[in-house]
């Protein structure tokens, strides 16, 4: 069964996104905002991809705060981590987000808060766990 690392400060969206991930896409879902445990799960590769929270009001790395596109950065910046899709969520939707979003983190795709297309939103994430 395929795995996606849920990255959320949010305790509702963690549970609207694990129960459409789950119910509708039969995935296995983990949810952590410890930075130090997100890096340990991707290398120990037991996540299939990384559903990534831009803001994170409570992480914190090495003592200073940090937020997702900055934890999106280390990872693909290590070549040990760097193929794991992560796929960034967040509030931030105006016009020009997602394209600066993207080349910032060099993550792989993006999901606009609130999810309203359940589809969509599960399409978008298979489409990283298993492209065709």
């Amino acid at each position: 069964m395929k795995t996606v690392l849920i990255v959320e400060d949010n305790p509702i969206n963690v549970q609207v996104f694990s129960k459409i991930l789950t119910k509708r896409g039969g995935l296995a879902v983990k949810h952590t905002e410890d930075v130090e445990e997100v890096l340990q799960i991707a290398h120990t590769k037991t996540a299939d991809v990384i559903l990534m929270d831009v803001a994170l009001a409570n992480s914190r790395y090495q003592g200073q705060p940090i937020d997702g596109v900055q934890i999106t950065q280390m990872l693909k910046a290590n070549p040990a981590t760097a193929t794991l899709p992560v796929i960034l969520v967040t509030a931030n939707a105006m016009a020009g987000d997602r394209e600066e979003l993207l080349a910032q983190s060099g993550a792989d795709g993006y999901i606009a808060k609130p999810v309203i297309d359940y589809q969509a939103f599960l399409s978008e994430i298979l489409s990283k766990i298993d492209p065709k």
